[in-house]
């Protein structure tokens, strides 16, 4: 243990990437251990011969396409119809609009750009302020990776060995009463700054404005019912939610033409190879924790501390946050999983609800600096210093806060859908 924190610690510090930090510290970590190198190199070859891994850039593509291509503006759209001239409706369309596109795209920052680089403009012509608008968006996009599909737990799913639909449907009430509790922010702030409140929407406009939404409704539609109506696996969606997305910035809203499809696609490509390279690695410092014992004598140590399974999961939030301040969520789930997983069934902790809860620590991850990566997204839509974006993310950073001592402490806030609808 002493030499991995030596390895691990040492690369981090000298500003390496993750994926190197984690490949390099179990391949010498290995190396120590008598472990050929030749039996490395197939260990990487086995863990990339894996069905669920081929979902990730898929559903890469499908966020892409969806950003860039009119779906997003043609939810916002929809949802001023039916929110609009609520005080603070501008506020109450992003967290609706976030909530659905989440259903499509499985990414945070995608969520949080696509809804922001429209939505933060509006707010502030309509005399909202500039912090409060970063906090709204910034917190909404953070739905993108707790309702399914989900990115986070479709990575939580490959390391943790863990059925992917039952992941995504565990996210599910979470997600929707961190909605709630996002639009509750929202009101009573509105109402106390007096924002003021937009005009109701004519019928004939309201109709001609959702029916042009309808095609961007059905990505979501495909992707979940093709999952849990069992026509498609998680990795068949996958494709089929980025195939819908090309078709439909292609052929109803047209903000991208035909010339578009291989730039965007190599852009979606680059990204997926990061996020699978990490995952590898990981993959592979696990098996040296697991292999070396090390994992054993985390167990032993906390045995030792009697601490109760609620104590073990205040320890685990805390950490979490701590490295969310640091790291980016990727990061943070392929360094920490590995020496984690092994110790849930010590504590007697159900690893689907223990993936919820590792997918709220994230969002929050997204939102604390120094490295959160939704508050940079903000501070380039924006143009505001990050301070001032950082001001108004606090509201729903507690907020979100009270959702994850939720979910800890009622397990079935996570595991009652997945046990009803999966048995």
């Amino acid at each position: 243990m002493n030499g991995l924190i030596a390895v691990g610690g040492g690369l981090l510090i000298l500003g390496f990437p993750i994926y190197l930090v984690l490949g390099i510290t179990a391949a010498a970590l290995l190396w120590a251990s008598g472990t050929p190198m030749i039996a490395v190199t197939q260990k990487i070859v086995d863990e990339l011969n894996s069905q669920t891994l081929i979902a990730v850039p898929f559903f890469v593509v499908a966020a892409t396409f969806m950003e860039r291509g009119g779906v997003a503006k043609a939810l916002i759209d929809a949802a001023l119809t039916w929110v609009g001239h609520i005080r603070g409706g501008l506020g109450i369309v992003c967290v609706l609009a976030c909530t659905i596109f989440a259903a499509m795209c499985g990414s945070s920052v995608a969520t949080a750009l696509a809804m922001g680089t429209i939505l933060v403009p509006a707010m502030l012509r309509e005399g909202y302020d500039r912090p409060f608008a970063s906090g709204v968006v910034g917190s909404s996009g953070t739905l993108g990776i707790l309702i399914p599909p989900s990115l986070a737990m479709v990575v939580y799913g490959v390391l943790a060995d863990q059925s992917i639909p039952r992941l995504f449907l565990a996210g599910v009430v979470p997600g929707l009463i961190q909605a709630l509790l996002i639009v509750a922010v929202i009101v009573f702030i509105a109402k106390r700054r007096g924002y003021r409140k937009a005009a109701r929407t004519d019928r004939r406009d309201m109709l001609a404005v959702n029916l042009r939404a309808l095609p961007a409704l059905s990505i979501p539609v495909i992707v979940l019912g093709g999952i849990y109506g069992g026509v498609a696996t998680v990795t068949e969606a996958a494709a089929l939610s980025a195939a819908a997305a090309i078709a439909v910035s292609l052929v109803f809203y047209r903000t991208i033409g035909v010339l578009d499809i291989l730039p965007l696609t190599a852009l979606a490509a680059r990204n997926a190879a990061t996020i699978v390279i990490i995952i590898v690695t990981a993959l592979i410092f696990g098996h040296w924790v697991t292999e070396s014992g090390a994992t054993a004598a985390i167990v032993r140590f906390a045995e030792e501390q009697n601490l109760s399974p609620v104590a073990f999961l205040v320890f685990v939030n805390l950490l979490m946050f701590v490295l969310g301040m640091f790291l980016e969520v990727f990061s943070v789930l392929l360094i920490a999983l590995p020496i984690l997983l092994p110790l849930l069934p010590a504590f007697g902790i159900d690893p689907i609800q223990f993936g919820v809860i590792v997918t709220i620590n994230m969002e929050l991850a997204l939102l604390t600096p120094p490295v959160g990566l939704n508050l940079f997204v903000l501070a380039s839509i924006t143009k505001a210093p990050l301070a001032e974006v950082i001001s108004g993310i606090w509201p729903f950073v507690v907020a979100i806060a009270a959702l994850l001592v939720a979910v800890m402490a009622v397990p079935a806030l996570s595991l009652w859908l997945p046990d009803l609808v999966l048995g």
